[in-house]
């Protein structure tokens, strides 16, 4: 008999609860959800009421007989499934397939995975919150009444494979809007003069900037003006007219949110969103370490809250002043935003005695770096600002005025264990100085800019965005990214995410059709919606159906009157030699390749090798980037032919200019060995085709 049957959602954090219960208990994984919505149909019956047609997850047959079995033999059976709406809902649907009280106290939850926090929570059992629940049903519906209404009428206008939603369809409309911001940016000319001064005293040498005329601000836009205020300041003396010392305290960012885990662990580890979450779950359920076994790493890593539990507080000030001293702590609390979901804790170390580098040997490489990351960040939340000595110069010569700021970083504080990149420790130094002292003219220069278009969203500075205007959350950014990625609707050039024509295409379609849905207004208003319902103040089937009045009107007549859109492709400069048509770009599961237009009649179609614009280092040919089957890039010389002749560049490392390439380097001459083994065994297979092919045919004649 089981005392006590603990379901979880994996097998790794399975593994780690079960060594912190004793006794008859046993842990067992649902494997994520059990039940869902078919993928065959809609699944929502809009007649009665928008109720969902939910069905056993296909090949869960076996998983779901277990977990009957199990739930006979114990008890008392607990659902330990995360903590959050998709959580909650996991445990409702496991309820329902195991004939449990949704009422009955059966519920139990933990921010963290250690001994005492999964403890607390078997002792604290609830039971199912359904308005959590009923929050994640609305999302669930609303979000297949969105997908499944409008992507067939995209099939039919546009293509088959097309799809179209809630959250994503908001993501593309805003980088399809900051493209079309770049494309319509005009430059505007501007220039700085810059007066490279020095003290008598040291002769050190600074930088002043032109800043005004007569104590009025002063904007240059020509090289004529320029031109006039150099030769006014060509025989001008240069006095100080004052100086400013003062005290500047840069304060530490909070602990990590969802969001800015992800924005960080995109700018600093160079991660997708999609591999940080997928790191952070591994932290989250469990490692194993020699001295521990599966020990929990890390708080729960789906949060909107900058909170931390008082016992974090005081293990925090332990650690920071061992590792520091007490000068270099600091209680601190951070106010989590008013519209945020406060249910968990920052994500933060579980056991702050673990130092990253202390079980750096148990951690993958990408876990170490993620841990690391949210390790520094949380200790560095609780410590001391940063403090810096500041000082301000203004400087006149003749009727203009110029400024020079420097500071010196006087005191570390965070920055001794976490720098954000814009953060510098230090900055240009002033020399002493004194108002009414002159200062030599050692140079001045004039620069030319221009001012540049916004910045292309990357995938840390779409989530912010996404966040900043109430878009889906923070569980949803990574896949839906991942999603419109694969759609082609965007391609990732160089961490900048840019849209295709296909994604224009579609994203001109949507806003001139279904513009009351695809907009940024509407997609955080239903956030709010939800919100409502998890707070009991709204009912999710109402939510729905104020939704879908004005909504299936709208697709009926976007589908009766909408014609049919044809798709532009992008035109390549490499002709097709069977026919001579410009071939043009496509996109396949694979990525890009070149087709002839002239389909059906010619089939002609290939890929596209890209190269770079460094020389091969062994023989001076052009290197050509390529990828792996896990869409790795790698590089190889365009004269080696993968069977062992020819030139043998091959790398994982893109190549630098006057680089001297070592064959016997480890990595790469496994790289070789794997490339001459594939295309060697190709040449084979093909052989052996053909040669297949040609006896079936001399048969046949001889049949005939």
């Amino acid at each position: 008999m089981i005392d006590k049957l603990v379901i979880v959602e994996s097998p790794a954090k399975a593994n780690t609860i079960k060594k912190f219960l004793g006794g008859k208990s046993k842990v067992v994984a649902s494997m994520g959800h059990i039940r869902d919505l078919p993928k065959s149909k809609l699944g929502i019956n809009i007649e009665k009421n928008f109720e969902p047609e939910y069905i056993n997850i296909r090949g869960k047959a076996s998983l779901i007989n277990s977990l009957k079995k199990d739930a006979k033999e114990a008890k008392t059976v607990y659902l330990a499934t995360d903590p959050d709406r998709e959580g909650e809902a996991i445990a409702w649907h496991l309820a329902y397939i195991l004939g449990i009280d949704p009422n009955s106290v059966c519920r139990v939850t933990f921010n963290e995975i250690t001994k005492d926090a999964v403890k607390k929570g078997i002792n604290n059992p609830r039971k199912i919150d359904l308005n959590l629940t009923d929050a994640q049903q609305a999302r669930r519906v609303l979000d297949r009444i969105v997908g499944y209404k409008i992507s067939p009428v995209l099939w039919k206008k546009v293509k088959r494979g097309l799809s179209a939603g809630r959250v994503q369809s908001v993501a593309v409309k805003l980088i399809v809007d900051r493209e079309e911001e770049i494309e319509a940016f005009i430059p505007v000319e501007y220039w700085n003069i810059i007066l490279k001064a020095s003290d008598k005293k040291t002769k050190t040498v600074f930088d002043c900037k032109l800043v005004g005329k007569n104590n009025e601000k002063l904007e240059l836009h020509s090289k004529e003006e320029v031109d006039t205020i150099l030769a006014d300041l060509e025989n001008a003396k240069y006095k100080v007219v004052d100086v400013k010392k003062g005290e500047k305290k840069r304060n530490p960012a909070p602990p990590f949110t969802t969001s800015t885990m992800q924005q960080d662990a995109s700018r600093k580890l160079n991660f997708a969103l999609k591999k940080t979450m997928s790191v952070a779950q591994t932290l989250y359920e469990g490692v194993k370490l020699p001295e521990y076994g599966d020990t929990g790493l890390i708080t729960y890593m789906r949060t909107d809250s900058t909170r931390i539990s008082d016992e974090a507080r005081i293990a925090a000030k332990e650690q920071i002043e061992k590792m520091y001293g007490e000068n270099y702590y600091e209680n601190r609390y951070y106010k989590t935003k008013s519209e945020a979901q406060d249910a968990h804790e920052a994500i933060r170390p579980s056991h702050i005695e673990l130092r990253p580098d202390d079980i750096k040997d148990s951690l993958s490489a990408e876990q170490y770096k993620l841990y690391k990351l949210i390790y520094n960040r949380f200790l560095a939340s609780q410590m001391a600002s940063a403090v810096y000595d500041t000082v301000a110069v203004s400087i006149d010569g003749n009727e203009y005025n110029f400024k020079a700021n420097g500071q010196t970083l006087k005191f570390k504080g965070y920055m001794a264990l976490y720098v954000e990149n814009e953060e510098k420790e230090e900055f240009e130094k002033i020399p002493e100085l004194e108002v009414g002292e002159e200062v030599k003219k050692e140079d001045i220069e004039a620069k030319q800019s221009f001012t540049e278009p916004p910045a292309r969203y990357t995938e840390a500075s779409l989530v912010k965005t996404l966040e900043e205007k109430g878009i889906g959350r923070p569980s949803t950014y990574a896949p839906t990214i991942t999603t419109i990625l694969q759609r082609r609707y965007i391609e990732k050039v160089q961490k900048q995410l840019m849209p295709t024509d296909l994604g224009k295409v579609v994203n001109k379609l949507l806003i001139e059709n279904f513009g009351a849905v695809i907009n940024v207004e509407f997609t955080a208003q239903m956030e709010t919606e939800f919100d409502k319902i998890a707070e009991g103040n709204a009912k999710w089937k109402q939510v729905i159906n104020d939704f879908y009045t004005p909504f299936g009107k709208i697709v009926e007549k976007v589908d009766e009157e909408l014609e049919h859109v044809k798709l532009e492709y992008e035109e390549s400069d490499v002709p097709c030699e069977k026919c001579g048509r410009m071939m043009v770009i496509k996109y396949g599961r694979f990525g890009k390749f070149l087709a002839c237009p002239g389909f059906p009649e010619c089939h002609n179609a290939k890929p596209i090798i890209e190269t770079i614009d460094v020389p091969c280092p062994v023989c001076g040919a052009e290197v050509q980037i390529r990828k792996t089957k896990k869409k790795r890039n790698y590089y190889i010389c365009e004269k080696n032919n993968g069977v062992g002749q020819g030139c043998y560049y091959i790398s994982w490392n893109k190549p630098k200019v006057g680089e001297v390439f070592v064959p016997n380097n480890e990595v790469d001459m496994e790289l070789y060995e794997k490339d001459v083994e594939k295309k060697s065994s190709k040449t084979k297979t093909t052989k052996t085709k053909t040669k297949t092919t040609a006896k079936k045919k001399t048969t046949k004649k001889k049949t005939k």
